[in-house]
């Protein structure tokens, strides 16, 4: 049974709303987190690509809910972890990669602008760099 997933711009609110109830909960060492970001993004993206090529949009909630929980394990964004500021590549690219996929799967979203894609693409690049990847 295939559940109805909320659009792009409610689980970027979502995954907005988990950062913010996480505050500055996570004490990790932030030097760590692009690499953390990679490996991350790394595990999920060939799941992704298979979801896409499959049609499969329950993975996408479930990812979302992964995409939560890294967030609450690292207080993600960067005004609850100002840590994280100079890593905003790795930031942008962990809460953009479902919404990207989306995109893929129903590309009439109302996220699902030209320049999505490319702008993940250059934050996971820059990600990667951070990581020393």
């Amino acid at each position: 049974m295939t559940t109805a997933l909320p659009s792009p711009r409610a689980l970027r609110r979502l995954l907005a709303l988990a950062a913010f109830a996480a505050g500055g909960a996570a004490a990790q060492d932030a030097a760590q987190f692009p690499a953390a970001a990679v490996r991350f993004l790394d595990g999920e993206l060939p799941r992704m690509e298979n979801a896409v090529k499959e049609r499969d949009r329950d993975y996408f909630e479930e990812a979302m809910g992964r995409t939560v929980a890294f967030s609450d394990d690292w207080g993600f964004k960067s005004h609850a972890n100002p840590a994280l500021a100079p890593y905003r590549g790795c930031t942008e690219a962990v809460s953009d990669f479902v919404i990207v996929g989306l995109c893929r799967l129903m590309p009439n979203g109302s996220e699902c602008d030209a320049m999505l894609a490319t702008r993940f693409d250059t934050n996971l690049r820059q990600c990667r760099q951070a990581a020393g990847r």
